[in-house]
């Protein structure tokens, strides 16, 4: 039988999952996603995912793809799978696209948001989407810190210690800084991401708004290509894919 291959949308809070790849040791969005997948259309099913997201981090439309020879039209995939899968993972969308066609292998643009959660004391409702400081922030300088980071660079100083890639250049199209009430959004929108490289810029982003640093500091910070010379990694859960975008 002739085999099509289906693009899904896949929306997920990642709090209870060790990330999107396959781990030994834990259940991951990934392996819950080919174990339904499986069971639905009663074949082996093993999905590419487009961005193998870190565990605690969530997403609203990270994308995966996946060859079938069930015939079940591929917009009605993702109302079968929603009945499958975890209420903590949902498909937004299904479609059939070009055999040939791979979310990792194609021209595109992710968005991440980093959320935080400024107050004297902790929100509860808040705190598996964001990082909680009651530390003041000087918004003005985080986001002129945020203008530096923006175009192509080498972000060595901002890829996790061990990452194992062929660049660690990359570019990032803006990083803006948003205030919505208590809570500060950190948005980057980037052609590709290393490993831990947004929550390391959150961390670096934060240390400066503390006055740890001085905004100039980035210049310095991508200069020496060294992660040391970087903030901290921010906590995952404060971490959303919101947005994957391609072009054919």
């Amino acid at each position: 039988m002739e085999k099509k291959r289906v693009r899904l949308t896949v929306a997920y809070d990642g709090t209870n999952y060790h990330g999107w790849q396959v781990q030994k040791n834990g259940i991951t969005i990934e392996s819950e996603l080919n174990r339904c997948l499986s069971d639905l259309l009663q074949e082996p099913i093993e999905v590419i995912g487009a961005s193998r997201t870190d565990s605690g981090v969530h997403a609203l439309g990270n994308i995966a793809v996946f060859d079938t020879v069930n015939r079940m039209p591929a917009e009605k995939i993702s109302y079968a799978l929603n009945q499958r899968l975890p209420e903590d993972i949902r498909i937004q969308k299904s479609e059939a696209v070009a055999s040939d066609w791979h979310p990792r292998r194609c021209e595109s643009r992710k968005t991440y948001e980093y959320r935080v959660y400024r107050g004297q004391f902790p929100m509860p409702v808040r705190r598996l989407y964001s990082l909680f400081t009651y530390r003041m922030l000087d918004v003005n300088r985080m986001r002129e810190a945020a203008a530096y980071l923006e175009g192509e660079h080498d972000f060595k100083s901002f890829c996790q210690t061990g990452a194992q890639v062929e660049s660690t250049v990359r570019t990032l199209y803006f990083v803006e800084i948003e205030e919505q009430g208590e809570e500060l959004v950190i948005r980057v929108c980037g052609n590709g991401f290393l490993y831990n490289m947004v929550r390391i810029i959150a961390g670096t982003l934060l240390e400066i708004g503390e006055g740890k640093r001085d905004p100039m500091d980035i210049f310095t910070i991508l200069e020496e290509k060294d992660r040391a010379a970087a903030g901290p990694t921010a906590p995952a859960h404060g971490l959303t894919l919101v947005k994957y975008e391609w072009y054919d």
